[in-house]
């Protein structure tokens, strides 16, 4: 048996390209002036040898590890799941690794897993929320620079990305409106999480452009994200207006509970009352029959996006404040 073949090593690239050592290594890694022809030499050269960069060697020329922490505090995983996966998609396509820590809502637990990342020496962290609640900014602490995905920090001078959800159930409305729909309410859950004033924000606002008022009671009804107070919050809807034709919903367990609660009680969906959700949680929104009407809040765009901007705070273009992410509007026969 051949005795096996020794890994290519930046001498023999440098070698095959006829060019320094110095001059091979700027060329890989993007740095100092290289000219165009030479920087295509050692590239050639690079894969005719199958060249592979030696990790340990690159982070200790570059002060720069290529690893990235992700650190969650949604133990469900409902909404901080997709935009973790948009997160490691660009960091994929960055060729970095990545570390994942769930502190599980625990400040503690996230200090510890802190702690360990940077031990590790990760180049950036993204820091992913189990709400759209503000949260303690950690950055001011760190010596590496912290993107937050999905919660924003409570400090204005860091980057955070969230939905814009005021946008998306103004979006739900408007798409009511053009049905013809008249008599719209809107159930949503606690008033004190600021997606629900978000969302109902859109919807007084759509309303208000559409110089129609709130129906379904004259209020938006708070409550909570389960199916229990859709059927519940119906009841109520429709005592105390009968011919109330459309809801807005905060969530997709909202809405699939009133679609329920509806049905019981003899109105057609969507033929006497159009039914919009919140999320697309797929789980229930296209389950849901008829399948709801729902806005997705493109969370995995919004995770590749936030490790996109990591990168450029890592270069020194951080670009601070709370960036509002644009969310879709996905139609299914609850509404038309």
């Amino acid at each position: 048996m051949a005795p096996p073949q020794r890994p290519a090593t930046i001498t023999d690239v440098a070698a095959l390209a006829g060019v320094s050592i110095a001059t091979a290594s700027k060329a890989l890694n993007g740095r100092g002036q290289v000219r165009a022809e030479t920087r295509r030499r050692v590239f050639q050269a690079a894969e005719e040898l199958s060249f592979q960069p030696n990790a340990l060697a690159r982070s200790l020329l570059t002060g720069q590890t290529r690893t990235m922490g992700l650190l969650t505090s949604d133990s469900v995983g409902r909404f901080g799941i997709p935009v973790l996966l948009g997160a490691e998609d660009a960091f994929g396509a960055g060729e970095m690794a990545v570390l994942l820590c769930d502190a599980r809502g625990d400040a503690i637990r996230e200090q510890h897993h802190i702690r360990t990342l940077l031990a590790r020496r990760v180049d950036g962290l993204i820091v992913v929320g189990e709400s759209t609640d503000p949260r303690p900014s950690i950055s001011r602490d760190l010596p590496v620079p912290v993107v937050y995905a999905y919660a924003p920090s409570d400090d204005p001078d860091d980057v955070s990305f969230v939905p814009d959800d005021v946008d998306g159930a103004a979006q739900a409305v408007r798409h009511l409106v053009t049905l013809g729909r008249r008599r719209i309410a809107h159930i949503t859950g606690p008033q004190h999480y600021q997606a629900a004033q978000d969302r109902a924000a859109g919807v007084t606002l759509a309303l208000e452009e559409a110089g129609l008022p709130l129906s379904g009671g004259g209020q938006v009804l708070y409550g909570v994200w389960s199916q229990r107070w859709g059927r519940q919050a119906a009841e109520v809807i429709l005592r105390a207006d009968p011919e109330v034709d459309a809801v807005v919903c905060g969530s997709d367990q909202i809405a699939a509970g009133l679609v329920e609660a509806a049905r019981e009680r003899g109105r057609r969906v969507p033929e006497d009352l159009a039914v919009v959700g919140y999320d697309n949680w797929e789980v229930l929104s296209t389950e849901t029959r008829p399948p709801l009407t729902t806005v997705d809040m493109n969370l995995e765009v919004l995770g590749r996006t936030a490790a996109q901007h990591l990168f450029a705070a890592m270069d020194g273009r951080a670009t601070p404040g709370v960036h509002r992410m644009p969310c879709r509007l996905i139609i299914r026969e609850s509404t038309v």
